[in-house]
């Protein structure tokens, strides 16, 4: 006998990290710090690039756009986790949980593209130097950027769309501290076929296509650097993509562990700390990665914060 479906369904459960009521002051102030770095960190990023006419280039211009864009990616969780927490609930209404689910994949999926277009312009700018500046035009960085915002918006309808049309019964924990799309599937009491098709062959098209260009730009750009014969030219050729390479082995790292993690019975613990990476330190650590191997970044920062520039 199935059991009876309820599609009136009108809130859940967040689970969390844990119940213990003495953890949860240390969750919110460690979680409370995590995010106001993250959005400070950010915020500067994009307020040395906007006032620094030095940076008003491609590479910045990308870099700018990813920082807002981990500014929003981490506001689509934390905010309501921290709430939660400071209101005692564990509650979070059906409409709630679909639009978290909508905004957290657009921004996921649109980090993955940004990181994707800025290994290109790495390829363009070591491989094609001379060419950099026809090539890397504004029309093209920006339509580059816009096709990304297109593509993500589309990828995120759709599967909103998807998890509308299902069913769920009187499960309705997530054990997780927001909602994500695989536990709201798993936790469905109806078909999800389509559902998984639909997630999985968007993960591979949208993670791995993107994953599988930045993998060809660096071939390329190793082989490029190889054919530098001083060290001194080799070091500054590889300096400017070494931060970028950092962020991307670190968020494709997470991200590799959370599906990892969520594929072994019986761990949505272990997902969701996993899943704490690639949703907040990843976002948090990426300033810090771009500002202390950039020193164009670091003058940015300095005429910010009004330190004297030498």
């Amino acid at each position: 006998m199935e059991p009876e479906n309820d599609t009136q369904i009108s809130e859940f459960f967040l689970l969390g990290f844990s119940e213990k009521p003495q953890l949860q002051p240390l969750i919110f102030g460690l979680f409370l710090s995590m995010y106001l770095i993250t959005a400070f960190g950010n915020m500067l990023i994009i307020l040395a690039i906007s006032t620094d006419p030095n940076l008003h280039t491609p590479m910045y211009f990308f870099l700018s756009n990813l920082s807002f864009v981990d500014i929003c990616f981490t506001s689509t969780t934390i905010p309501k986790m921290l709430m939660n927490i400071q209101k005692e609930s564990k509650v979070i209404t059906y409409a709630g949980c679909v639009t978290q689910i909508y905004f957290l994949i657009f921004f996921a999926v649109l980090d993955v593209f940004l990181l994707s277009v800025m290994a290109y312009d790495r390829f363009v700018a070591i491989c094609h130097p001379l060419h950099y500046g026809i090539i890397m035009n504004p029309l093209l960085c920006g339509l580059l950027v816009l096709v990304s915002w297109v593509m993500c918006i589309l990828n995120s309808l759709l599967q909103s769309l998807m998890m509308l049309r299902l069913s769920f019964c009187t499960h309705l924990h997530i054990p997780h501290f927001f909602c994500e799309l695989n536990e709201m599937i798993q936790i469905a009491c109806s078909d999800t076929f389509l559902n998984n098709l639909v997630m999985y062959f968007a993960a591979v098209l949208l993670g791995g296509g993107p994953f599988a260009g930045i993998l060809y730009s660096y071939s390329k750009i190793v082989s490029s650097i190889r054919r530098i014969s001083s060290a001194q030219g080799k070091y500054k050729a590889f300096s400017t993509c070494a931060s970028h390479l950092s962020v991307v082995c670190l968020f494709y790292y997470t991200m590799l562990g959370v599906y990892l993690s969520s594929a072994v019975p019986q761990s949505s613990h272990s997902s969701a700390v996993v899943s704490v990476m690639y949703t907040v330190v990843t976002p948090m650590l990426n300033p810090f990665i771009y500002s202390l191997r950039n020193r164009d970044i670091k003058r940015g920062l300095k005429r910010v914060i009004g330190v004297p520039v030498m």
